[in-house]
């Protein structure tokens, strides 16, 4: 009877509910149970650290069990639910809801099994040196430490303990490998005490240790491959490597860049390794290496540790690769500023020849992506190498620049004689042939339309004097540079014409600063500076058309011209000139000051003191007269010594009309101090060299002093008579009428005749 009530209740699925329900309270307790012996016995493990192997063992069967148990529940629910869905979902719901909480203990029990078998076999792994499947095993306890602490509901007290561990069991694997690395990897480095230099560089060694393949050909120790995929796997390769490609940019690849007489030596030592050491085995010559040299000495270290060292997969990329990205820009920087830089032609002529140089960089980064160093196109030392025309311009300008600067900061006064017959040493050019074409149509028309007063054969020449020798060589730097322009890119003519015109606007700003304490203290110098502007803004008026033609467009259109500069030095000559001249008209006045004004001559101190402010005057003269003698064009010099001139006799001649008392005795000795400058003030005039050619100008000073006539009538009154007064006076029609005013007449008289009535019929005849 109870056996047919089992089978109706079967059927109606009740019996099937209440055996489910018990089914999962006692599948509960067993979880419970499981859950506890594993957290003890991992607990004893990772943090108490007894040892229990067989206990679990055991306990990780039992878990299997468990677990294979609970999935038949499952399914056993889920097919239960599914059927009578629609009649005990409360019931099913809240079975399902125990099921899921079990289901996720066993899940953590599990991950804490995959974490200590992975642990277990990492220890076995790392005693043996399998190094690859020891990083794998750490790889997956890792994993499941993060499948345990991303568990909201997990609230296991052994997380901390199992992290620690896995810590720890990292870092251990860490020090094996860094340790394997050094042994296989040996860098022998001077001492850092050391001063770097070339004497410091060939204490430089790389020991690399290899095996040989099966055909006798050296290749990376299987050990190294493995410790190389080990650190891959834990994220440390990037940081060694990183590490080993400065020491290696540093103390190797460098210096074999920048020392041409330091090479490399490589030594195979059989069954034992390579040994790469920098040696010097000659004293180089030359400053810098050439490309070639340069390309072969790096090549051969990068051979060397390709072929023992770097040739690993790691992942889909070369250990190659990850060290060419690390050590490929500095490298190639250091390339172009110690070799190539250096490498670049000083002219024009020499750019066919550099194509060499061009072909052998292609070659070495071709080689060097064969080794897969370099990835991809060309790089930035190709495109280098391949921009030399842009690079010689840039070159050659900075080299002018920095010779026309050397040349501006030199020192002024050594000269050279300029002449009316001087001419530039300008380079023949080919004319172009449209022009040439002209010339010979228009050749008939010009001899039958010349004319016949034909302009002298000195017209618009420099008259003669003196340049300094830095400016002259400037001059030629300029043309210099302007040929290079001719027959060059476009680009590269375009920046040599502007630098030439760099250079003149630098000579405008650079001498008057650089020099201008001299140009105000020395006479000699602001006259060359003066000479040195004229003679620029003299040839920058034609320089630029006798270049225009034979340069490429725009600067033929009319671009290439300097004519906009002249106005500019002229100023800046005629300025620094007159700052000088401004500075020896002061030093005239504040002589002739201390003359106490002429007045009171009969007495002796006063006379004294006026005699010798007359002779600092004309010694002051004949010194500039000395210095600018044969510096200064004849007609410029004859200007400034009759302006300087004129400027003290001037100031000689306003003291004399302010006296209002002037004795006899005063008028004598007014005389003689006067007639002392009419006598010597001529012979200032020496702008020649040779003596006899310098009378013709002295001869000439009423042209060049203005007040010359008005101090020789002055001369002349202060020795007269009141009657040779008016007779000089002639009805203002007189010598004397031309340079005095009535008035001043009147004075003079007043001053140099007592009141009688001789002097007041006199006074009534000036009008």
């Amino acid at each position: 009877m109870a056996s047919f009530v089992t089978e109706v209740l079967a059927s109606s699925g009740k019996l099937e509910k209440e055996d489910l329900s018990s089914k999962i309270s006692k599948m509960s307790r067993k979880v419970e149970d499981a859950k506890e012996e594993v957290c003890d016995m991992i607990n004893k493990r990772y943090s108490d650290f007894l040892p229990s192997l067989q206990g679990s063992e055991e306990l990780m069967v039992q878990v299997d069990e468990v677990s294979k148990e609970m999935d038949v529940l499952k399914n056993c629910i889920e097919t239960e639910v599914q059927q009578n869905i629609h009649v005990a979902v409360a019931e099913y719901a809240k079975l399902k809801q125990q099921l899921e909480k079990n289901t996720l203990i066993i899940t953590m029990l599990g991950h804490l099994k995959e974490y200590h078998n992975a642990m277990e076999d990492f220890n076995k792994a790392l005693v043996d040196k399998k190094y690859v499947d020891a990083a794998k095993q750490l790889e997956k306890a890792r994993a499941s430490v993060d499948s345990l602490k991303g568990w909201k509901t997990s609230q296991l007290p052994l997380l901390s303990a199992l992290s620690s561990e896995l810590t720890v069991q990292r870092e251990n694997l860490i020090y094996h490998l860094g340790d394997e690395w050094k042994r296989l990897v040996i860098w022998r480095l001077p001492s850092s005490k050391e001063p770097a230099g070339l004497k410091s560089f060939l204490k430089v060694e790389l020991n690399l240790s290899y095996t040989c393949s099966k055909d006798g050909t050296p290749t990376p120790p299987p050990l190294l491959c493995c410790v190389l995929q080990a650190l891959a796997i834990q994220g440390d390769l990037q940081h060694k490597i990183k590490l080993f490609s400065q020491v290696l940019l540093k103390s190797m690849l460098k210096p074999l860049v920048m020392y041409p007489s330091l090479s490399v030596r490589v030594t195979e030592q059989q069954g034992e390794g390579t040994i790469l050491a920098l040696q010097c085995l000659e004293e180089s010559q030359e400053e810098r290496s050439t490309p070639s040299q340069v390309f072969s000495k790096l090549l051969l270290v990068l051979k060397t540790l390709h072929l023992h060292l770097l040739d690993v997969s790691i992942g889909e990329k070369k250990l190659s690769a990850i060290l060419g990205e690390l050590i490929w820009e500095d490298l190639s920087q250091c390339i172009i500023h110690e070799c190539l830089l250096y490498s670049i032609p000083n002219n024009s002529s020499q750019l066919e020849k550099y194509k060499s140089v061009i072909k052998e960089t292609e070659e070495f980064e071709k080689s060097l992506k064969g080794m897969e160093y370099l990835q991809g196109d060309s790089t930035d030392l190709l495109k280098y190498a391949r921009d030399v025309n842009c690079h010689f311009a840039s070159k050659k300008c900075k080299d002018v620049i920095v010779a026309a600067r050397k040349l501006m900061t030199s020192k002024m006064h050594n000269t050279v004689k300029i002449t009316p017959d001087y001419k530039l040493r300008l380079p023949k050019l080919s004319a172009p042939g449209s022009e040439v074409k002209v010339k010979q149509e228009t050749t008939k028309e010009e001899s039958s339309m010349e004319n016949a007063k034909q302009l002298s054969a000195w017209s618009l020449c420099l008259p003669a004097c003196r340049i300094s020798e830095s400016v002259q060589q400037l001059m030629e730097l300029a043309l210099s540079t302007l040929c290079e322009a001719v027959g060059s890119s476009t680009q590269c003519a375009l920046q040599l014409f502007f630098t030439v015109r760099n250079i003149f606007q630098l000579f405008y700003d650079v001498v008057p600063t650089y020099h201008k304490e001299n140009l105000l203290k020395f006479p000699h110098l602001a006259a060359i500076q003066h000479n040195n502007c004229m003679y620029l803004a003299h040839h920058l008026l034609t320089l630029g058309h006798y270049f225009r033609a034979h340069l490429p467009q725009p600067l033929s259109e009319g671009v290439a011209t300097f004519v906009d500069m002249v106005p500019g030095f002229r100023k800046l000559g005629a300025q620094c000139f007159l700052a000088q001249m401004n500075v020896q008209r002061a030093e005239l006045l504040e002589r002739l000051s201390t003359a106490h004004n002429f007045c009171n001559l009969d007495d002796e101190d006063n006379y004294i003191a006026a005699s010798k402010a007359v002779r600092q005057v004309i010694h002051q003269l004949k010194q500039l007269g000395t210095v600018w003698q044969d510096v200064l064009p004849v007609s410029i010099y004859c200007k400034a010594m009759g302006n300087l001139l004129n400027t003290a006799i001037t100031e000689i001649i306003s003291k004399i009309m302010m006296l209002e008392d002037i004795s006899s005795e005063d008028g004598e000795h007014l005389h003689t101090l006067c007639q002392t400058i009419i006598e010597e003030g001529p012979l200032v005039f020496i702008p020649l060299a040779e003596e006899n050619k310098n009378k013709k100008y002295q001869e000439e000073v009423p042209l060049y002093v203005k007040k010359w006539g008005t101090f020789k009538e002055l001369v002349i009154v202060l020795r007269a008579n009141l009657q040779e007064i008016v007779d000089r006076w002639a009805d203002s029609k007189g010598p004397l009428a031309l340079e005095f005013s009535s008035s001043e007449v009147k004075n003079l008289i007043r001053a140099l005749f007592q009141n009688t009535e001789r002097r007041a019929v006199a006074l009534t005849k000036i009008k």
